[in-house]
């Protein structure tokens, strides 16, 4: 995987395979690092229009992952529809090899190459999807190797793609849930390890995803993309993902907003061809899925599936909100970067009220653009204002209680946090 960036969070880092999580179920899985975690944003939450059976049987591919015993706690003993204040659910992307022989594994370990903090509103008015910046200094607390016993040292100014790396084979994934809960100030009672392999089979299964690209994508005899209208599947689509050098500065910064591109594509076709209301073509895609995942206990429940799913089918893509978590260059190493605490702060504030909100005008990504057929008002905020007659039955039963008014309009959040609507058509930026 070409990942060499040396830009403010472009720098290559050490690489490694790992088991995580308690495994109740061996599964040999290729290591690719990357971002399917993208991807399975819309198959974690797609399972349950499937129906109970079908869930249970795609349930059956899914590993199984523990959190803190708090975090466990929490999931067991609330409907993820009933949490007060949303449901967060944290996706983590590795170059773990779940399941592989030990001698197999390097002895560096896997690391949390993408991190994603999906919020689901209480009212399910709106799905927030948050990218935290993999080389981020950032501090990570103490984590619990349940295997050994022990515990890792808490740091305060650490490359957040370590995370995964404490807390031992086992303690890992509750090492990042843990990082991303002190950062935000949110409880995230759910979360799911996945692999870069079901990109190639869930883009196949969808017939492929279009995306508008720029100026051509040339990294090396990596990945060589057109300009234009290109459709991706299978392995193209996995390096569009993973390109670095082919966008923009060659930062991952960059690549978050590339990765924005192509989820917020895959998402507009999903609704648009009315798959997540298609039995066969939703089976085969959640298939695709769960085959590369593990889900931590709360999440692998059939229930919790199907309503999940439930909540988010009828959201409209303009409601669909995916945003990197802000940071600035490191003031002591040109090759990191650090959490912008302001917008940070607001950020925050805004998922710990369940406040609805935007990205500002213009404040797309580095490694993406306005689509040339954009150039109307973004369609955040003209469906947020005036919600299309197909969709507007469906936003409006998402977006209302029994009782309460309609809900209110959604605040811009500061223009220096940004991101794109999954409605929002944004064109890979390429490069010169």
């Amino acid at each position: 995987m070409t990942d060499e960036g040396r830009r403010p969070g472009g720098r290559r880092s050490a690489r490694g395979i790992a088991r995580h999580g308690k495994l109740r179920r061996r599964r040999p899985l290729a290591t690719l690092a990357g971002l399917i975690g993208t991807s399975a944003v819309v198959a974690v939450v797609s399972v349950g229009s499937v129906g109970a059976i079908a869930a249970r049987d795609v349930k059956d591919d899914i590993t199984t992952i523990s959190l803190s015993p708090s975090d466990e706690g929490q999931a067991r003993s609330q409907d993820i529809n009933a949490i007060k204040g949303g449901a967060n659910i944290l996706l983590i992307g590795s170059d773990t090899r779940v399941g592989q022989r030990a001698e197999e594994q390097d002895a560096d370990g896997a690391r949390n190459d993408v991190t994603m903090l999906v919020h689901l509103s209480e009212d399910h008015s709106q799905v927030t999807v948050v990218s935290f910046p993999r080389d981020a200094m950032v501090p990570i607390p103490s984590c619990a190797d349940p295997d050994a016993g022990t515990s890792s040292p808490a740091e305060s100014k650490a490359m957040f793609n370590s995370a995964l790396l404490r807390g031992g084979p086992n303690g890992g994934v509750a090492c990042v849930v843990q990082t991303v809960e002190n950062l935000t100030g949110l409880s995230i009672p759910y979360a799911g390890l996945i692999t870069f392999d079901g990109v190639t089979a869930m883009s196949n299964a969808l017939g492929g995803v279009t995306v508008c690209i720029a100026k051509p994508i040339h990294d090396g005899s990596f990945l060589n993309l057109p300009a234009g209208e290109v459709p991706l599947q299978g392995k193209e689509a996995l390096g569009f993902l993973r390109t670095r050098h082919g966008v923009d500065d060659g930062s991952d910064i960059a690549r978050i907003s590339n990765q924005q591109v192509f989820l917020s594509a895959m998402l507009r076709k999903l609704t648009s061809d009315g798959a997540l209301r298609n039995p066969i073509t939703l089976y085969r895609f959640a298939k695709a899925a769960t085959s590369n995942m593990a889900l931590s206990e709360g999440l692998n429940d059939t229930r919790t599936l199907v309503a999940l799913a439930a909540a988010v089918r009828n959201t409209d893509t303009a409601h669909m909100l995916l945003v990197q978590y802000p940071t600035d260059a490191d003031p002591e190493d040109s090759n990191r970067v650090v959490v912008d605490q302001a917008a940070a702060h607001s950020l925050n504030v805004a998922l710990q009220q369940d406040q609805r909100t935007r990205v500002a005008s213009g404040a797309i990504g580095r490694g993406a653009v306005q689509a040339p057929s954009a150039s109307r008002a973004p369609a955040a905020e003209r469906s947020a204002d005036a919600p299309s007659p197909s969709s507007s039955r469906a936003a409006g039963q998402a977006s209302r209680s029994p009782g309460t008014a309609a809900t209110p309009k959604p605040t811009a959040l500061p223009s220096t946090i940004t991101g794109q609507s999954a409605a929002e058509q944004t064109c890979s930026k390429g490069t010169d």
